[in-house]
Parts: structure tokens; C-alpha cells; sequence
């Protein structure tokens, strides 16, 4: 279903036309471990955006992570490069910050790449964003991608986590999965192709 001109815009894509924005699949987790997109990732489109709502883990502490494949998702670990930087504010205002956490980010490394840090699993903590992956049909080029979340963490403070780099590879991704570091969770995450 392609999106308005108004939602195009909404969704950082102003300047498509309408029918270049287009729904392609929804997935909603409910006690699920991954959440796998391993259709519907071709050469049509040259950007993937992948929006996440009320993701809420079972197990306190976890971290939301993505990975790629090229083989349909039969095996995972592409080698990629990250950075990750995070705002956050306290509830009682007795911290607040922004910093880069090298200890988040990856280089060169094949693990499932972090996309928050400590989400909270209490009834109405989740986290809600999105990661925009590019041209990952090219068989030319390393594969972009940035993601921005806000979650609540178990501190008990809001966090804004921006995640950026590229997977390290020319061939073409086929599949995308996304799991918490541990256990399983709920919510829904949706994927939109922009041509």
C-alpha cells in the first residue's frame, strides 16, 4: 500500500512521490524470540525502513539487535562497523547526558548489532523507532544503514540511541532479524520500501 504525500514526508522521505513509499510487510512478536524479514527484500527498492512499536522484552535489561543475511536467513553474521551514540534524562533530574559509547559500537565484528542498551520490561516500558537500510540488494557497494530509538531504560530515564555504519560486504542481503540479546518480547515492526 503506498503512503500519501503527507505520511511520505512524515516518514523522512518528502520529495518521493506518492507511490514510491510502499508497505511490504508487518510482523507483530507476541512471547517471540526474532522478528525475520526474509521476503520482499529486493533490487525494487534502494532503501528499507524498518519502524518498531511498543517492542516491550521479557527479560529486564536486554538489548533490541538486528542482523543481515544472504543465504534467506538460514545463517546470520554479516561483518559490519557501528557507532552508537545516546541521550538520556532521568526521571528525579539527577542525571542527564550525551555520549558516544564505544563500548556499544563494533568493528569488523559478525555479532547481532546493538540497536538500544537496557530496555526495561516493566507493563509500560518498550521502545518505539526505526532503521533505514540502503541499496541492500547492491552487489557494488558495502551496505548503509542508521537507526534512532527511544526507549525506557531500567534506570528509570528515557533514552534516544543512534546507531550508523555499514555491513561490510558486496553481496546481496536477502534478510533482516531482529531479537533482544536475551529471551523473547512482543510489539510489532513493519517494512516499507522506498524506491
Amino acid at each position: 500500500m503506498p503512503l500519501g504525500a503527507f505520511k511520505a514526508a512524515l516518514m523522512g522521505t518528502a520529495g518521493v512521490s506518492t507511490g514510491d513509499v510502499v508497505l511490504l510487510s508487518s510482523q507483530t512478536a507476541s512471547g517471540d524470540s526474532a522478528i525475520t524479514f526474509n521476503s520482499g527484500i529486493t533490487s525494487t527498492y534502494g532503501e528499507y525502513i524498518f519502524k518498531f512499536y511498543n517492542i516491550n522484552p521479557a527479560t529486564d535489561g536486554e538489548n533490541f539487535t538486528f542482523q543481515t543475511s544472504t543465504d534467506g536467513g538460514s545463517s546470520y553474521g554479516m561483518t559490519a562497523t557501528t557507532t552508537f551514540f545516546r541521550s538520556r534524562h532521568k526521571e528525579d533530574n539527577s542525571l542527564a547526558s550525551l555520549n558516544y559509547r564505544s563500548g556499544e559500537d563494533q568493528a569488523q565484528a559478525t555479532s547481532f548489532i546493538k540497536l538500544t542498551l537496557a530496555v526495561g520490561n516493566g507493563a509500560d516500558e518498550s521502545l518505539a523507532g526505526e532503521l533505514h537500510l540502503f541499496n541492500p540488494s547492491s552487489t557494488t557497494y558495502v551496505k548503509h544503514f542508521y537507526s534512532r530509538i527511544n526507549f525506557y531504560e531500567i534506570a528509570n530515564s528515557p533514552m534516544d540511541a543512534f546507531v550508523g555504519g555499514y555491513i561490510n560486504s558486496t553481496s546481496d542481503i536477502d534478510a533482516v532479524q531482529f531479537k533482544m540479546t536475551s529471551g523473547n518480547f512482543d510489539g510489532t515492526i513493519k517494512m516499507w520500501g522506498v524506491k
